[in-house]
């Protein structure tokens, strides 16, 4: 029987829409073909366990698993939940006639809890503008994906939560959030504010007319001299940031794994590299917009 169910894959900050095609055949193997790397390979051991563990078995079967396109590199442990769902499906232990209908990701722990993944929002976008019905994914990660309109997002705790969701039983609920209430409900509030800053009437000038006219800073002194603080400070009085610029900023740090339950970032980021960085890595692998970024 042959099966398919659908992921995604991150590119920089887009994603690309794989395709999980599960085929079972008389003989016993397991065979994962399509670039996946190891962490993908080793999936299987962790799919038997949390099967195992929900009252579920891998079959003793010949299983052929490809993930297409096949010359794109697959990489991290967030297909597991696609390829446990599509065994589940191909071997007929589950019914579920709409799963070509979502897309589904998450990385599955031995007992069938799910782990957080990377690249959350970008997934979302790609799914929503590609027609798919919903999107499942480990709780941790749903208020960023959420905040895409016109898909229905679920936020997934463990394995059997799904299967639930698929033979009817189950009364998992989309998660739904207000974008612009939510982008507009903290914009007024920076974390670090100037007005915090006492003396350093100087720099405070300075600063107040770089963020005016869009130019560089570069502050120099011993430590302890309020160097990190101040920059620290200049997003408060940096122009806010539009929705578009916001949903950029969230998807960089979507696929970077920063997010921690956040849904959508509307204050500008603050970055604070080590002092010990040198001028070669910090020029050739960071691209700082000053319009975006404050950077000491």
């Amino acid at each position: 029987m042959l099966v398919k169910v659908y992921g995604s894959a991150v590119f920089g900050v887009e994603a690309t829409t794989i395709t999980v095609e599960v085929h079972m055949d008389k003989g016993i193997g397991y065979h994962l073909v399509g670039l996946p790397d190891n962490a993908i390979k080793e999936s299987s051991y962790r799919i038997a366990a949390a099967l195992k563990n929900n009252g579920f078995s891998l079959p003793g079967k010949k299983i052929t698993i490809n993930m297409a396109p096949a010359d794109l590199r697959k990489e991290g442990s967030s297909y597991d939940l696609t390829l446990a769902m599509g065994i589940l499906v191909g071997s007929d232990q589950i019914k579920a006639p709409e799963i070509e209908r979502y897309i589904i990701m998450g990385e599955l722990s031995l007992d069938g809890s799910l782990q957080p993944i990377r690249g959350a929002l970008p997934i979302a976008i790609k799914a929503k503008e590609e027609g798919y019905k919903g999107f499942f994914l480990p709780i941790q990660n749903v208020k960023e994906a959420a905040i895409v309109s016109g898909l229905d997002v679920y936020g997934v705790e463990n394995l059997k939560e799904i299967i639930d969701f698929f033979s009817g039983k189950g009364t998992l609920q989309p998660t739904v959030i207000d974008t612009r209430a939510e982008f507009y409900k903290t914009l007024d509030f920076p974390e670090f504010d100037f007005s915090d800053v006492r003396g350093q009437e100087s720099i405070k000038r300075c600063m107040e007319i770089a963020a005016a006219g869009g130019h560089n800073i570069i502050l120099i002194g011993p430590p302890g001299a309020g160097k990190t603080m101040l920059a620290k400070r200049v997003p408060s009085i940096l122009p806010p940031m539009t929705l578009r610029e916001a949903l950029e900023t969230t998807k960089i740090h979507s696929v970077a794994g920063k997010l921690k339950e956040v849904g959508l970032m509307n204050q500008r980021p603050f970055r604070s590299p080590h002092h010990t960085i040198s001028n070669i890595i910090l020029v050739n692998n960071v691209v700082i917009f000053f319009s975006n970024f404050a950077l000491i």
